[in-house]
């Protein structure tokens, strides 16, 4: 199976470096919307969501040298420089791509279903980016 430049253009993009090296621990917890949330909306429950999804990504990470060694070296340069290497990694590596999505998926669950947003501005944008596709 073949990434289309197009969606790891879009899916890659606004990865996020620090979104996948804890920048999530600090993420902030909007009030649901609505009155009566059932008990996977509660702050508790999403906060216990991002916390399973930030271990799970660290460990996939950990678990793969080549996606954490591209995730690192993009930390630290300009948003743009980074977008396009992770870009160039996961286009040359779909599979770990997919891996990831498939890890990060709860938290848009979690954010539709509950009506709220679980990411800092620049994380949920990241997020969002990196999730198209």
């Amino acid at each position: 199976m073949k990434i289309s430049s197009r969606t790891a253009r879009r899916g890659v993009a606004g990865i996020g470096v620090g979104f996948l090296f804890g920048g999530v621990c600090a993420a902030t917890i909007a009030t649901p919307v609505a009155s009566a949330a059932p008990d996977q909306c509660s702050a508790q429950a999403l906060s216990g969501t991002v916390s399973s999804v930030t271990g799970a990504a660290h460990q996939y990470l950990a678990a793969h040298p080549g996606a954490n060694n591209a995730v690192t070296a993009a930390y630290g340069k300009p948003r743009d420089q980074a977008a396009a290497d992770l870009r160039g990694y996961f286009t040359a590596n779909p599979g770990e791509y997919y891996d990831l999505r498939n890890i990060l998926a709860p938290i848009g669950d979690a954010q539709r279903q509950c009506n709220v947003t679980v990411l800092p501005a620049d994380l949920a944008s990241a997020y969002e980016q990196f999730m198209a596709g």
